[in-house]
């Protein structure tokens, strides 16, 4: 099988991820399940041949870095089948990828259970939007909804800093660039200082990675633009948890009085399966109410938790609220309930166990 028909293969059975490693045979994961597509298992020289047919895919990317440095990142795109986002790397001294499937076409958010006030979160005219969860929960597909719904909806400059590069925006009302790291800038850091001399209105900045990319970030956020950037965190008081913890602990007390200024909302997801076996997303919701500005201001964070569970509405709500709305309707079960709350015993006093 070469790679072609192996994209095509695992694009027909809406796979989200292939796996190429040695010793394996190919598996493409469906719905957080895996799946063979063949029984034969992958030999270290079978992984090189369909790694080597990949880079000549991506305009026969040079496999330098990934012969230097163990690990590579990139995109590239098949006309008529979809784009896939690949991240190559050395294992056991075999080459391996784990290639990520992204469908040409900007999801459409109420089909894949986005709803539309997640959605118009980003309506606003500055500050900082976080959209975080751990890897795989469907984070960039909401981002790329709501710079979707920007550029619908007003004229605005938008520019995207992404490694690499997932969902393709074309010009609507809005003017958008997107920029790709490594490809188009050397860093998130560089690519970030340059955007502020853009005449950006919006930013999206695929991750707030360290130090010194969270600094200009909130300094952007401060100075009147939009921010829309992830985090690999579950839950707004975690997230703004580990914003301040990267600070040197003398500069801590004022990220805390910038994030109250800048920080608008915080949503958290989780794709979680179904009754019906399919997987559908999860949010937890926390706008900086003038009462939650004052508990980041007086280091009171830890209160967030409980503050969203007693809110329980449309506009701010905790996870376990709305994995029991969910419960409610008949979407999950009872043991998916428990399996994603963030506070199993919240969630305990929710469903009457004992």
């Amino acid at each position: 099988m070469n790679i072609q028909e192996l994209l095509q293969r695992s694009v027909e059975q809406n796979a989200s991820d292939i796996f190429i490693i040695a010793g394996q045979p190919v598996t493409i994961k469906v719905f957080h399940q895996m799946h063979t597509l063949e029984e034969k298992r992958l030999l270290p020289d079978d992984t090189r041949i369909l790694i080597t047919q990949i880079y000549e895919f991506a305009s026969n990317r040079s496999q330098d870095k990934l012969q230097e440095k163990g690990d590579d990142d990139f995109s590239f795109s098949i006309a008529g089948l979809s784009r896939f986002r690949v991240s190559t790397y050395k294992q056991r001294g075999s080459y391996a990828a784990v290639i990520r499937v992204i469908s040409f076409a900007l999801p459409d958010p109420e089909s894949i259970g986005i709803p539309q006030n997640i959605i118009k979160l980003a309506d606003i005219k500055k500050g900082l939007v976080l959209v975080t969860g751990p890897a795989g929960m469907g984070k960039s597909t909401t981002q790329a909804c709501m710079i979707d719904y920007i550029n619908k909806t007003y004229a605005k400059h938008i520019i995207t800093l992404e490694d690499p590069i997932e969902h393709l925006h074309s010009h609507k009302k809005s003017i958008v660039s997107q920029r790709e790291i490594s490809i188009d800038s050397e860093s998130y850091v560089n690519a970030l200082r340059a955007a502020l001399r853009q005449a950006p209105d919006v930013i999206l900045l695929g991750e707030m990675r360290d130090y010194e990319t969270i600094n200009i970030a909130l300094t952007a956020a401060e100075t009147g633009h939009t921010v829309i950037s992830t985090l690999h965190t579950l839950g707004a008081a975690t997230t703004i948890d580990r914003i301040i913890d990267v600070f040197p602990a003398n500069q801590q007390h004022q990220v805390r009085l910038q994030l109250a200024m800048s920080l608008e909302t915080v949503i958290s997801q989780q794709l979680v399966p179904s009754a019906d076996g399919k997987l559908i997303p999860v949010f937890e919701i926390m706008n900086t109410t003038p009462a939650i500005k004052n508990l980041i201001r007086e280091n009171k964070i830890h209160q967030i938790d409980a503050m969203l569970t007693s809110s329980g509405n449309s506009t701010m709500t905790s996870m376990e609220n709305s994995l029991y709305e969910l419960y409610k309707k008949g979407n999950i079960t009872q043991e998916t309930a428990l399996l994603y709350a963030t506070n199993p015993e919240v969630m305990k006093r929710k469903l009457n166990i004992r």
